[in-house]
């Protein structure tokens, strides 16, 4: 487990600077609003402890440069637990945030509401919430750093809330804190890991990385851009692939230009060579660097989905990338937390395309695989930022379709895009699996077709560099 920091050492740990904003406590009863016997005489030894006069220190910070409002929680003042002066400190940071358009970053350690202030201190979560949206709806990113522990509605609003939320290592992270679990909990469960792991949190970052992590962050998602992205160049395979006719139609004038499939069922084929570039050596080529969204927030991760935000050209652009693997609904879910997330930040998005189809085992269903499909089918619909799509692989379907942009959707030349995969058409026509290959031929996959069709703006030609 990670050594366990005071508010202002993690401050200083993160941030080039740090000036502490002004804050009015307000009047209270003696021993708070409930009269709890020693609350104030509790408070008097946290003080006296920590040198802090409430549970977080809420100021103006650099990060690598990058100015942003830094809420830190010492969990020395009483269990970094949520009162009514805590909610005002964190209501006046937010508001200083908005009004100075700045982004937020919490450093969370928190054991949840304060017991001594009752139900007037677990209304301070509606309030911090309520923040959280303005600031959202603001244009503003929010990030979080939850160290240790980090439970109850300290998580569940700051932490889980947050629109990047990176962890601590070995750190306590959950809901329940480990005085009110059940009793056998298995505490692994209970852990930062677990919570990455759960797609709740991104990732598990060390302390001598954690500056260096945020002001990534921080530089890459207080860029907005109107411009659309320009769609990567295509890959030279790492081995031969068959040739067919030369290239057609609508492609950008860059670079060298791949022979073409000279049939449907090529086209498959070279899709689904082993040789053909998958979408970690597209991001790698297109990326000077990038950092990585983990998870759908909603217990699940798929790794063959992609997700983070990059930069190209000197800007930032989000991207969401399938890896030629059947597509989880964890997968689709994190693709429409991404769009979502550049929209509302401006970013412009990145699609790569590449999957058989959906995953269509029993789980995924159970699993929410339907309802998953549709949700990123609407978040890319009504994206106001634009959105260019690349299909460097297999176009399996609906599954592959719900990641394209209408009207923006190019093609390399070792892909397709079909309705349905040419065994299943040929299946589903009761024909013979022999008939495969002429089905591919008819359902008119080859990129070529699609730009005939007007599905695909064009071809993107080969990489020179």
């Amino acid at each position: 487990m990670t050594e366990r920091l005071t508010a202002r050492q993690t401050v200083r740990l993160v941030t080039d600077d740090f000036t502490e904003l002004p804050h009015t406590e307000r009047e209270s009863a003696p021993d708070g609003p409930l009269g709890w016997r020693d609350y104030d005489a509790s408070r008097a030894r946290a003080t006296a402890r920590t040198g802090e006069r409430e549970s977080v220190v809420c100021g103006t910070a650099g990060i690598g440069g990058i100015r942003a409002v830094v809420a830190a929680f010492e969990f020395g003042f009483l269990g970094g637990s949520l009162g009514e002066r805590t909610g005002d400190r964190l209501v006046s940071a937010y508001s200083h945030a908005r009004a100075h358009r700045l982004p937020v970053v919490a450093l969370v350690a928190t054991g949840g509401s304060r017991m001594q202030e009752g139900m007037l201190a677990l209304t301070q979560l509606q309030r911090v919430a309520r923040q959280m949206v303005l600031t959202r709806e603001a244009g503003l990113p929010q990030l979080a750093v939850v160290r240790d522990p980090t439970t109850g509605g300290g998580w569940a609003t700051l932490g889980a809330g947050a629109d990047v939320t990176l962890a601590l290592p070995g750190a306590q992270v959950g809901f329940a804190g480990s005085r009110v679990r059940p009793p056998g909990a298995d505490p692994a469960a209970y852990t930062a890991e677990a919570q990455v792991a759960a797609g709740s949190a991104d990732a598990v970052v060390g302390p001598g990385e954690l500056r260096g992590s945020l002001e990534l962050w921080l530089r890459l998602l207080t860029r907005p851009s109107a411009a659309a992205a320009p769609p990567p160049h295509a890959l030279p395979p790492a081995g031969p692939l068959s040739g067919g006719t030369p290239p057609i139609g609508g492609a950008p004038p860059r670079g060298s230009s791949a022979v073409l499939p000279a049939s449907g069922w090529e086209a498959v084929l070279r899709a689904r060579s082993p040789a053909r570039p998958r979408a970690e050596r597209y991001l790698d080529a297109y990326f000077t660097r990038r950092a990585a969204l983990g998870g759908d927030r909603c217990g699940g991760r798929d790794d063959g989905m992609l997700c983070g935000f990059g930069e190209h050209g000197g800007r930032t652009v989000a991207y969401a990338a399938q890896t030629g693997t059947a597509t989880r609904p964890a997968g689709y879910r994190t693709a429409a937390r991404l769009v979502r997330l550049a929209d509302r930040l401006g970013i412009p998005v990145l699609t790569l395309v590449d999957t058989p189809g959906a995953a269509n085992d029993a789980e995924a269903e159970r699993q929410g695989v339907g309802p998953a499909i549709a949700d990123l089918f609407g978040a890319v619909a009504a994206a106001r930022t634009p959105v260019t799509t690349l299909v460097i692989g297999e176009g399996g379907s609906g599954g592959a379709l719900a990641l394209a942009a209408s009207g923006n959707t190019w093609a390399t030349p070792d892909s397709y895009f079909s309705v349905i995969a040419p065994e299943s058409a040929a299946a589903i026509l009761k024909r013979p699996p022999d008939e495969a290959p002429a089905t591919a031929g008819r359902l008119r996959i080859r990129p070529q077709d699609l730009v005939d069709l007007g599905v695909i703006r064009g071809i993107v030609p080969l990489s020179t560099g």
